[in-house]
């Protein structure tokens, strides 16, 4: 038998089908384990130790700025939104958002307000904040832009115009109710006019403006004209300032050289004297030959041109006459609207605002009046839960069981950090209170009582009484609430009081004969009419 070393070294082939299939199985084994491996969640994760190695050599050889993501890290498919067909640009949802900010910018007045308040709720006990809100509703505070009177700022923009495209003079008067915004339209229509001559190419005017309210004498008019168009002229005199006037802008403009003259003289009607001299002599300037003057005047008069100008109208003279219509409810409302809009906040609730516009149109459409009411109402809410707060303390440092309940009293007084209706219903009450109704309600109950009494008497045709008929009429009232009345002496002495205070006519001798009511009994219900016993008297 050979020996094993001499033995072929080719195999049988059941040798080899056996090796093979032994092989066959191994590498089956082995591919379900890695399939298991490939399969399990924690080896999923897992790297190669030389692909480990590799990735760190890498990252510690290469600088932060040439690192790149390696091409086999594993992604999830949700955040994989660039690798669909459908996907956007490289740059993305983010780039589309960034290009529509850059391209769509927020506006400068909401930038501003951005600005101060960032993006925080309105809270009344900021100073801050409450400061810029106050300067807003300020009436000093000029508007960026006009609402409600683009009409009459358009007439006179077109006046000014035509008479410097023609270099001609002119007169407007412009007339109406106080707070209708006759001044302010002005002075716009003085900005714009400025810009307006820059870019048309003509020659910028001279303006001049002046309150007549800071002349001592109506007379001074034409010296203070003088002095701000040539200061060096120190004249007082009525005749020779406006000599000195007439030769600067009555002259030929090729002899003078100078620019035409707008003048805007507000309060006009400081001006009226008993003569008219001084108004007539100041619209005249824009009459005479060669005159290179225009003039506005300001007043609240309407009738004034027609009462006080009569020589103008017979020489065909008459300045234009524009006329300020008092504010209505729905422009009260529009204004205010427009002057809260910068804030990122609700400051009013939209009834308060509504209320304070419905009562200022129909008493007088003064905004000045609605810019202060709406001042105030901020007042009385800042005032509120200023005393809530210090409330709040009191309570929680006085007795540890009161802590729920100034809890529940200061979160429902800061929940309502806007103006409510009630609010600017305490802030209109006061603004249109009559000074005779707060000295009615501040009497004694006797006087009270007394001056129910008279009006009570003096009802219907009868105007004056006897100090023994008010008596009786005073004693009848007191019975009826079961009030013992005073003596006769002590009615004389309120007789006196209510005399002093402008609410009875009395005599001026010692001994009171006769009185007479001097206040309207209208104002005397309104005054009482809380009190139910009063009420019932005076119905």
């Amino acid at each position: 038998m050979p020996a094993l070393a001499d033995r072929p070294a080719s195999a049988a082939p059941g040798d080899c089908a056996g090796k093979a299939s032994v092989t066959a199985a191994v590498e089956e084994n082995s591919g379900d384990i890695r399939s298991a491996e490939a399969t399990t969640p924690q080896k999923r994760k897992l790297r190669s130790h030389a692909e480990a190695l590799a990735a760190e050599d890498s990252a510690i050889s290469s600088p932060p700025s040439q690192m790149k993501p390696s091409p086999s890290k594993w992604k999830s498919p949700r955040r994989c939104i660039s690798d669909s067909p459908n996907s956007p640009s490289p740059n993305g949802i983010a780039g589309k958002i960034g290009d529509k900010l850059t391209r769509f910018g927020s506006s400068p007045l909401k930038k501003s307000s951005e600005v101060l308040f960032g993006r925080s709720k309105w809270n009344p006990q900021d100073y801050g904040q409450m400061r810029a809100v106050k300067e807003a509703l300020h009436v000093s505070m000029a508007p960026s832009s006009v609402v409600c009177r683009e009409d009459e700022y358009s007439r006179i923009l077109d006046f000014c115009k035509s008479c410097m495209e023609q270099e001609k003079s002119g007169s407007l008067y412009v007339c109406g109710c106080p707070g209708t915004g006759k001044t302010m339209i002005v002075e716009k229509v003085k900005l714009s006019l400025t810009d307006w001559s820059k870019e048309g190419g003509f020659q910028k005017p001279d303006v001049l403006y002046m309150n007549c309210t800071t002349l001592t004498n109506p007379t001074d008019i034409f010296s203070k004209i003088l002095n701000k168009v040539q200061p060096q002229k120190k004249i007082k005199a009525l005749a020779e300032a406006l000599k000195h006037i007439q030769s600067l802008y009555l002259a030929d403009v090729r002899s003078s050289g100078r620019n035409l003259l707008l003048l805007i003289i507000d309060e006009l009607d400081y001006l009226i004297t008993k003569d008219r001299t001084v108004l007539h002599e100041l619209f005249m300037l824009t009459t005479l030959p060669f005159s290179r003057c225009i003039l506005i005047g300001i007043a609240n008069a309407i009738d004034l041109a027609n009462r006080f100008l009569p020589r103008l109208e017979s020489l065909n003279c008459k300045p234009t006459v524009l006329t300020f219509r008092a504010y209505s409810k729905d422009q009260i409302l529009r204004i205010l609207q427009d002057r809260l809009m910068a804030f990122p906040f609700t400051l009013f609730q939209p009834q308060a605002l509504e209320l304070c516009a419905r009562k200022v149109a129909a008493a007088s459409g003064d905004m000045r009046k609605a810019l202060g009411i709406c001042r105030n109402a901020i007042e009385m809410l800042e005032a509120e839960v200023k005393q809530a707060t210090i409330s709040e303390h009191l309570l929680s440092t006085r007795d540890e069981s009161f802590t729920d309940q100034s809890v529940s009293i200061s979160h429902s007084v800061k929940e309502t950090n806007s103006v409510q209706v009630h609010h600017m219903a305490l802030a209109l009450s006061k603004a249109f209170r009559s000074p005779i109704v707060e000295t009615i309600q501040s009497l004694p109950q006797h006087q009270q009582i007394f001056l129910c009494s008279a009006i009570k008497l003096f009802y219907g045709s009868k105007k004056v009484a006897t100090i023994k008929e008010l008596n009786k009429s005073y004693e009848d009232m007191c019975k009826s609430v079961k009030i013992r009345p005073v003596g006769i002496s002590e009615l004389s002495c309120i007789c006196r009081v209510l005399g002093d205070q402008g609410l009875l006519k009395v005599g001026q001798s010692r001994k009171i004969d006769r009185v007479a009511l001097q206040v309207d009994p209208a104002d005397v219900t309104f005054a009482l009419q809380g009190v139910r016993f009063f009420r019932s008297c005076l119905s």
